[in-house]
């Protein structure tokens, strides 16, 4: 029977300082944290505080499997270059496995054109290098918002294989943004990532829904998390599955961390697995 390799990103409860993080993922029994840079007093935002963070989380037994996120990845410029640089290092001195690599989501560059796809590619090239200069992978997050610059996994692989990156890159399978697409096709064994919330909101389309709406996973979803990842299993993954809920009023729970265990709860039993 499969193990779940549960991951806490920061964003299940971003009032914690990182190192409150570490405790609580420990005290879940996760396996792994996602650290950010982007939750105001609590980012990773430099090298010393990760290197403390990284060195409780390795001393603790867990993976810091990303810092989350570098923003917008697929288009390329020197102020991009200098952000990329700087955030490997700092993922790099926490020992964190790679950075989640998220596209423009701002309804600009949304059409399917070959300069958008040259785009990505000479993106994807670049951070290449930087990735590999600090030991680091790439984890290619297609936001699946109508607004979205890269929706679509499929497109993200094509342009990994055009420039010959599998041995860097590989796919976030993001439960919501994956029904927010609408996309059918799921890549297991190119997937490095998987990050879930639910969706309870019954006045909320797929297509309208916004991060705000992201809680944990439970009864009243309406995502398929779990059909999801049972399908992602029978593909081969056998990674890290992250919770990454958004919605303030997962945040202001009284008691996040028991929230989230009854979540883990309700993701094992549907899955039958321990």
């Amino acid at each position: 029977m499969t193990k779940i390799k549960f991951g806490f990103n920061h964003m299940i409860a971003p009032t914690l300082t990182p190192d409150d993080l570490v405790a609580a993922a420990v005290k879940l029994g996760a396996v792994a944290i996602e650290l950010r840079n982007d939750i105001g007093a609590n980012s990773l935002n430099d090298v010393e505080t990760a290197k403390r963070v990284g060195g409780k989380a390795r001393d603790a037994g867990l993976e810091v499997r990303s810092v989350n996120a570098l923003y917008p990845f697929n288009i390329w410029s020197d102020d991009l270059a200098r952000r990329a640089e700087a955030l490997a290092a700092i993922a790099a001195a926490a020992g964190a496995t790679g950075l989640v690599m998220c596209p423009l989501n701002e309804g600009k560059f949304v059409a399917d054109t070959p300069e958008k796809a040259a785009g990505l590619r000479t993106a994807l090239s670049s951070i290449r290098t930087i990735l590999g200069a600090h030991g680091l992978k790439g984890f290619v997050e297609p936001l699946g918002f109508p607004i979205s610059s890269l929706r679509y996994k499929r497109e993200a692989l094509a342009a990994i294989d055009a420039i010959g990156g599998a041995d860097i890159y590989s796919l976030v399978h993001d439960t919501f943004h994956h029904r927010g697409a609408g996309e059918t096709a799921l890549y297991p064994k190119r997937t490095g990532l998987v990050h879930i919330s639910g969706l309870e909101d019954s006045a909320v389309s797929f297509t309208d829904m916004l991060d705000g709406h992201r809680v944990l996973v439970g009864a009243k979803d309406r995502l398929g998390n779990v059909e999801q990842l049972r399908q992602l299993y029978a593909g081969g993954y056998d990674g890290v599955v992250s919770f990454e809920p958004f919605a303030k009023e997962v945040h202001q729970l009284a008691d996040p961390i028991g929230a989230v265990r009854a979540s883990m709860d309700f993701v094992r039993a549907g899955l039958g697995m321990s």
